[in-house]
């Protein structure tokens, strides 16, 4: 990756007005995933806390699940829910595994320190529903989410951190300091002290869990250095990292992958290693 100079904070953390069209989004996913949730074995609105966003979908397989994946969507932790992204529980449904998908709470009503105890109440709450191994995927912030439960001051449980097979964090933010330097931090509401004891890349990992990084290859210099950044630190930490730059994907399209059991990414998060 060729260096470059960040010298506007902002623009370097903004995908929408850098994409052809980009303002599409997330309105392209409303559709899909709206006709996804209204079908199949789903139950939903689940609750795993005291707040209205306490919430998570379960989109179930035909059969008794080979284990759970949860996926933890994006938004900067200020925007958006689960419903806007049940359609990517398709490719893992269809592969015969459980899909949870929460919401939580956002900043900056909360700060994202509780976020992220939030995302360890409702991954506890969905492996106390669905047996098996369990993956963990998470989409921008998402992916930041993801990661934090792989770090050795995670709020799972001990007996949730047992079944913890891998994670997969596509287009993550491993290191917020950077995001002190953004109008986003207006509302994120950080200092130097929460942003380092909040960023994974400055943790140590877990062992025994397998972590890939995803990323597309049209994304910000940002997004790209920040995937790098957490596999190569992990991987000199002891950690299985792998480090994927997806061709011609930028920030939203990256995911699109989740909804089909036959692409790259659903088979890499799923994969077992042991089969081999």
């Amino acid at each position: 990756m060729t260096g470059f100079a960040v010298t506007d904070w902002d623009n370097a953390y903004e995908n929408g007005r850098n994409i052809p069209n980009g303002s599409d989004w997330p309105g392209l996913w409303v559709a899909p995933a709206h006709s996804f949730r209204i079908a199949g074995r789903n139950r939903l609105d689940i609750a795993y806390g005291d707040s209205d966003r306490s919430r998570y979908d379960l989109f179930l397989p035909e059969g008794t699940p080979k284990g759970v994946l949860v996926f933890v969507h994006g938004g900067y932790w200020v925007a958006l829910d689960k419903s806007y992204w049940s359609h990517l529980a398709q490719g893992a449904v269809d592969s015969g595994w459980a899909v949870a998908i929460p919401s939580y709470d956002l900043c900056p009503d909360v700060s994202i320190a509780e976020i992220t105890a939030q995302i360890g109440a409702a991954i506890d709450h969905v492996a106390g529903a669905v047996a098996g191994p369990i993956v963990l995927s998470g989409h921008s912030a998402g992916g930041h989410l993801v990661t934090a439960m792989m770090c050795e001051g995670t709020p799972l449980a001990a007996a949730t951190r047992t079944r913890l097979r891998h994670v997969v964090s596509i287009s993550g933010l491993h290191d917020l300091r950077p995001l002190l330097m953004t109008q986003r931090n207006d509302m994120l509401r950080m200092d130097m002290v929460s942003a380092t004891a909040g960023s994974p890349a400055l943790q140590r990992p877990l062992k025994g869990i397998r972590l890939t990084t995803w990323v597309g290859g049209a994304e910000r210099q940002e997004f790209l250095r920040q995937s790098a950044l957490l596999a190569n630190i992990w991987h000199g930490l002891g950690c299985d990292t792998h480090a994927v730059v997806q061709p011609d994907r930028h920030h939203f399209n990256v995911i699109d992958g989740l909804a089909d059991r036959r692409s790259p990414l659903t088979r890499a998060a799923l994969r077992d290693p042991d089969e081999e």
